[in-house]
Formats: C-alpha cells, sequence, structure tokens
C-alpha cells in the first residue's frame, strides 16, 4: 500500500497539505485514512475489498514504466491513420526513431485497419504535423501519451476499471483527455501483449 500510495498524484488527495502528505504516506494510520480517501471516490474498484492482494497486485503489476509502455502504444496505435500518411522523409525517420517498435504497431493493418471518420483524421492529422514541426520528441510523446491515457481510459471503464482508476490516480486530476476512437479487439491485442511482458517479469 505504501508503494501504491507513493504513485498517486498528489491532486487526487482532496487538497491534503502537501507538508502533511509525505508524513501521512510513511505512517501506517496516515496510509489507513489515505486509502479510505480515495476507497471513497477515484479508486473505489481499485480499493475494494477483494479476496487475495487486489490492488496491492494490480499496482505492483503495472508499474509506471509499464503503464507508461502500455499507453504509449496505444497511442501511437490511435495515431497510425496519420502515422500511415505520412511520406516525407524526415518525419517518416523521426516517427521510426522515436517510437521503435511502436511505429511498427501502428502501421500493421492485422492489429487495426486505421479506418475513422474524416472528422477524427484531420484531428489525428493536425495533431501530428504539430508535434512534427518541433525541434524535438518531447510534443510527439505527450501528443500520444494523451492520446493513449484517453484510449485506455475510456476501455478501461467497461472491461478493467481497477487498471483504469490506477493509471488516472498517476496523472494529475484535471489532466485533459482526448477523445477516444479506438475499437475494443486492438486495445484488447495491445493489452494482452503487454500484460504477457508484465507477466514475464
Amino acid at each position: 500500500m505504501q508503494a501504491l500510495l507513493a504513485e498517486v498524484d498528489p491532486s487526487w488527495y482532496g487538497g491534503l497539505d502537501p507538508d502533511l502528505l509525505a508524513p501521512a504516506r510513511a505512517s501506517r494510520l496516515g496510509r489507513r485514512m489515505l486509502g479510505r480517501w480515495l476507497a471513497a471516490g477515484p479508486a473505489a474498484t481499485l480499493l475494494a475489498p477483494s479476496p487475495g492482494e487486489g490492488a496491492v497486485a494490480t499496482a505492483a503489476r503495472w508499474t509506471r514504466s509499464g503503464m507508461a509502455a502500455l499507453i504509449r502504444d496505444l497511442g501511437a496505435l490511435a495515431y497510425a491513420p496519420a502515422i500511415r500518411a505520412e511520406v516525407r522523409r524526415e518525419p517518416v525517420r523521426r516517427l521510426k526513431q522515436a517510437l521503435g517498435n511502436g511505429y511498427l504497431l501502428a502501421l500493421d493493418n492485422t492489429v487495426w485497419n486505421g479506418r475513422v471518420d474524416p472528422a477524427i483524421g484531420k484531428r489525428l492529422a493536425a495533431g501530428m504535423e504539430g508535434a512534427l514541426a518541433a525541434n524535438d520528441d518531447q510534443p510527439l510523446f505527450a501528443l500520444l501519451d494523451r492520446q493513449g491515457r484517453a484510449e485506455l481510459d475510456e476501455w478501461a471503464r467497461a472491461y478493467e476499471p481497477a487498471l483504469g482508476e490506477w493509471a488516472r490516480l498517476q496523472q494529475p486530476q484535471d489532466a485533459p483527455l482526448q477523445p477516444a476512437h479506438l475499437p475494443e479487439k486492438p486495445i484488447l491485442r495491445v493489452y494482452a501483449h503487454h500484460q504477457a511482458r508484465v507477466a514475464a517479469r
């Protein structure tokens, strides 16, 4: 529980004085109070009583790095229409270098055919163009991560609510999300792949 609470963004603690947060996380009584606060609201499923280790197992299984990799891949897949449409040599080189296997995932028609409504396609193309206009990869990563969080959040609400809560708790409470558009099956394939990697650790 101590490790779980340490990963929760302070904004989820209802305006608790930051000077009180560190001592609360360090004491058994404080952790119990923080856990109850979260269980009564943003982590109702994650911290619900359950057989076995429940929330602790979810937090241990989905570390920050594992969650970040899942989110980045979902973002790359969600931006597949824009990534596939990019044919200029330098942007393609940058995408390959920055995304690695995520670039191949975005191109893989067997995972997702990349069909979206024209309005969504325009939004994706504009976002990608803006991210690639920067001199470094951080705007690209931020773009994909924002979309990946939105895709995970939408999917997890129906299929893995505890995981969705855990992903939300690691970001500021007011972190903006984009509209999600990925179908269920591609998300499930990416999720299953990352779950297998997590289990193999």
